[in-house]
């Protein structure tokens, strides 16, 4: 891998995955709406791009070649079939940043149990898909897009949630200086289970896949899953403080209407090898609750 094509790249995963690419001497394209800053300087090459506007991605895509592209910004099946016009003939690999969204809600999945071959995709704009339920049939319809009708190898990775030291979204944070400083939370079904992976794994995961001669879908991250019943208590544990759970309190970032965890055997059978759960949610809690300023 020579060069990549990154549409987004200046947000969490994707500035450790510029970064890492950087680090091996690959060139390295930006594609965003141009709207928030990256600190890359003239280190990348930058394009303008909206993904709701196929114009845009022909304009810019023009008289171009890339190896790989990471796709880490499309939420509609229109964006992955225009993408995959504006991008015919000038690329080699396709990595997408998919979600264990694509998954019914229940534990434990294994990749399997979503065939996006299978999937038949409706066409509709970003806007078109709305809450969770939007979200998970935007992943599945882009998916089948992209594995009935790429002509190069496509590799779907299949986040569980993401989280990190770098998490803009604080999500896991909010857990933790809600316990320290005593204000109430709601939890709205603490016994309901998830996946997670850390964000430099999983920037180191997607390069991976684009270098692996690997093609289909992929769940990467920490073996096992977690409840926010059990999360919540290794906070208290470590700071030795109750949390206070109410039902009128802050609503957890975390509330989902079921359990989302990934089988990632698969991943783990091709070498992958992830930071332990348990160790991976003491190590961001211990870091929390240790710089709150």
């Amino acid at each position: 891998m020579k060069s990549a094509l990154i549409l987004g790249g200046t947000q969490f995963v994707g500035k450790r995955l510029v970064q890492l690419l950087l680090d091996e001497g690959v060139e390295v394209t930006i594609a965003t709406r141009g709207r928030t800053l990256d600190s890359f300087g003239d280190q990348v090459s930058r394009l303008k791009i909206s993904r709701e506007d196929a114009e845009s991605l022909r304009g810019s895509f023009h008289d171009k070649q890339w190896d790989v592209v990471f796709d880490q910004t499309c939420y509609s099946s229109q964006e992955a079939l225009d993408t995959l016009k504006a991008l015919d003939g000038k690329i080699q690999k396709y990595v997408f940043t998919s979600s264990q969204a694509v998954y019914d809600f229940g534990t434990n999945h294994k990749e399997e149990n979503f065939n996006a071959l299978e999937f038949q995709p409706t066409l509709k704009q970003r806007g078109e898909y709305i809450g969770y339920v939007g979200y998970q049939e935007a992943k599945r319809a882009a998916e089948a897009i992209l594995f009935q009708q790429a002509k190069v190898p496509v590799v779907a990775v299949r986040f569980p949630i993401i989280v990190g030291k770098d998490d803009y979204t604080n999500r896991l944070k909010f857990h933790v200086d809600h316990v320290v400083d005593g204000k109430a939370m709601f939890i709205e079904n603490p016994d309901l289970r998830y996946s997670f992976i850390d964000s430099a794994e999983a920037a180191q995961f997607l390069k991976s896949m684009a270098k692996s001669d690997y093609q289909g879908a992929i769940n990467p991250g920490s073996s096992g899953d977690s409840s926010l019943r059990e999360i919540v208590a290794l906070i208290e544990g470590l700071i030795e403080k109750r949390a206070n759970l109410q039902s009128d309190g802050d609503p957890s970032p975390y509330n989902l209407p079921g359990s989302w965890s990934v089988d990632t055997s698969r991943a783990n059978s091709l070498g992958y090898i992830f930071t332990p759960l348990d160790q991976l949610l003491d190590k961001l809690a211990c870091y929390f609750a240790g710089n709150r300023h």
